[in-house]
């Protein structure tokens, strides 16, 4: 029973994180670019490339190119064809860089409203204690006069 319990956790964590990223709008445009490129790299491939045989397989080399899954089913063989490839490899690195960063920061994110609880706890107990110090430094600085005055007796007395 506690792995299902277990699962169903995780099972919510992984929901709430999907809406958390659908949320983001960060992420939209990172799939759009990635999808425009795909379709405009992959209609260059079947324009330029002999290898290339028809609109889809550009674009099916295209994103496995960018994914950097490279399959190797479709593939360029031209000067041209294999320069863009490479310009689409350099892009799928920085595309997937910026998708981490993304993700990262939904992850961190959600947890940020409690760490400002946390430092808002931590900044009450602070107070807390800084008042606490006060107050025994009062009370230290009162017992402080207190045997002054009774020193100063003591003194006055012994004089006597």
């Amino acid at each position: 029973m506690y792995w299902l319990t277990e699962c169903h956790n995780a099972l919510q964590w992984g929901n709430s994180l999907r809406g958390d990223l659908f949320r983001s709008k960060h992420l939209t445009y990172l799939v759009l670019l990635a999808a425009l490129v795909t379709l405009v790299v992959g209609l260059l491939l079947f324009l330029i490339d002999p290898n290339i045989k028809s609109p889809f397989d550009g674009i099916w080399s295209a994103w496995v190119t960018m994914t950097h899954v490279g399959f190797g089913d479709v593939v360029p063989v031209s000067f041209f064809g294999r320069l863009l490839a490479t310009g689409l490899i350099l892009f799928g690195l920085v595309l997937f860089s910026l998708f981490t960063a993304v993700v990262s920061v939904a992850l961190i994110g959600r947890n940020i409203h409690a760490l400002g609880r946390d430092i808002s706890q931590s900044e009450q107990e602070d107070g807390r204690v800084q008042t606490g110090e006060a107050k025994i430094l009062d009370e230290l600085a009162r017992l402080h006069r207190r045997m002054e005055a009774l020193e100063k007796r003591l003194l006055s007395d012994a004089d006597r």
